[in-house]
């Protein structure tokens, strides 16, 4: 089982809960519809990596705020990358097909460390560099909805063991990866920094 780490402590998730055009600024650069209601989808722990290497096929990141599950309640937080395989995405949606093959194959949950939860989670935000220049920020501010009605959602749905990750969507800003790439993301509290991390994407 793939791990994820919270100071000292590990952790297999035994699943991934995403939510899918939770940033209306997003949804709009994908000329996607906003949904009616909140979109989940799942990863399974095999999807987990803690590298960003991806297949050879066209591959988009997608940076997320992620809660580390305990006892029924979040108690830690990190950042993810969300994958996609773009082109085989579209294909299946075109054929109204499922689309794990594009989302939860191997490495599409990139994650970082984790780090204590703040007490509350209203101001927390996110961003991320890449070769230094800033692609993506934003956080629960601008969420269409927020943490507390993902939980509670998502919990109407799902049993989450210890371990599972919630990945509560993206802001706008995604692009393609390309190999070489330097990956630098930053997890703020308002303007308490409270987590840095980096990934270089090999192919």
């Amino acid at each position: 089982m793939k791990t994820v780490s919270w100071g000292e402590r590990t952790f297999a998730p035994s699943k991934l809960v995403c939510v899918g055009r939770n940033y209306v600024k997003h949804i709009e650069e994908l000329n996607n519809p906003v949904p009616g209601e909140l979109v989940l989808f799942l990863k399974p722990n095999s999807s987990l990596s803690d590298s960003l290497v991806v297949p050879q096929e066209r591959c988009r990141f997608e940076t997320e705020i992620t809660f580390l599950m305990e006892g029924g309640r979040p108690v830690a937080v990190g950042l993810g990358l969300d994958l996609t395989l773009v082109e085989v995405q579209q294909r299946l949606k075109e054929s109204r097909l499922p689309w794990e093959k594009a989302k939860a194959f191997d490495g599409a949950a990139v994650m970082s460390p984790f780090v204590d939860l703040p007490q509350d989670w209203s101001s927390l935000w996110l961003e991320l560099f890449i070769n230094g220049e800033s692609r993506q920020k934003g956080g629960v501010p601008e969420m269409i909805h927020k943490p507390e009605a993902i939980l509670a959602e998502v919990a109407r749905h799902f049993s989450l063991a210890d371990g599972d990750l919630v990945m509560t969507g993206t802001p706008h800003g995604v692009g393609d990866l390309v190999a070489g790439d330097v990956f630098e993301v930053s997890l703020w509290d308002g303007e308490n920094h409270l987590l840095q991390h980096s990934w270089i994407e090999t192919s």
